[in-house]
């Protein structure tokens, strides 16, 4: 395990000096190999942590990836498609058909996780994205309110929740938390109220 941690360390350092690498890489997220797919994925996340500038190129294949059978694939291309947000959010519009399928994907917690905030990171660019995403992140709020991954998710939408949304999915999502700001404990509480004075 370790071995396959340096050798994913030591790809992502030879793609952040050469392009070539990234390029043989955005070939292998459509490729025939399950394995060489989710290495693909992985190394393009954390390039994209790094320095999102150098996948910029690569954002049609990425958005392509969410179209894999295999989960990993999905949510590392997800995770990287946010970060692609800042700097290129058209082409992550493309992405909205797989990120959709991947928030509804009944096997994996973390495809489910990454969809939600690619939604949120996406839909606080501008009002008219956050009209188009909002029906999603609220079905989302609503299916997974209690799984493991919901107070993640709701750190996604309290960053969505700061974002230039258009009035009508402001008020919308007020009324969404209203329960959980008043009955909930703890951090859901917490998130919950934050969210309603971020969008009042």
């Amino acid at each position: 395990m370790a071995d396959a941690k340096t050798d994913i360390q030591a790809t992502v350092e030879r793609a952040l000096k050469d392009e070539k690498v990234l390029a043989s890489l955005a070939e292998d997220l459509s490729g025939s190999s399950r394995r060489s797919r989710m290495t693909a994925a992985q190394v393009f996340e954390q390039v994209a942590k790094t320095d999102v500038s150098k996948i910029a190129p690569y954002g049609n294949e990425l958005v392509d990836a969410l179209n894999r059978p295999e989960a990993q694939t999905r949510w590392e291309s997800l995770e990287a498609l946010c970060e692609l947000v800042d700097i290129d959010s058209r082409t992550c519009d493309k992405a909205l058909a797989g990120a959709e399928a991947s928030l509804f994907d009944e096997e994996s917690g973390l495809v489910r996780l990454s969809a939600m905030r690619f939604l949120c990171k996406l839909g606080a660019t501008t009002e008219k994205r956050s009209e188009k995403t909002w029906p999603l992140i609220d079905e989302g709020i609503q299916c997974y309110h209690g799984d493991l991954e919901f107070s993640d998710m709701l750190l996604a939408v309290v960053n969505f929740s700061t974002g230039k949304l258009a009035p009508s999915v402001k008020e919308e999502l007020a009324a969404r938390m209203k329960f959980d700001s008043e009955n909930a404990k703890g951090s859901l509480k917490r998130k919950a109220a934050q969210i309603i004075e971020n969008v009042s």
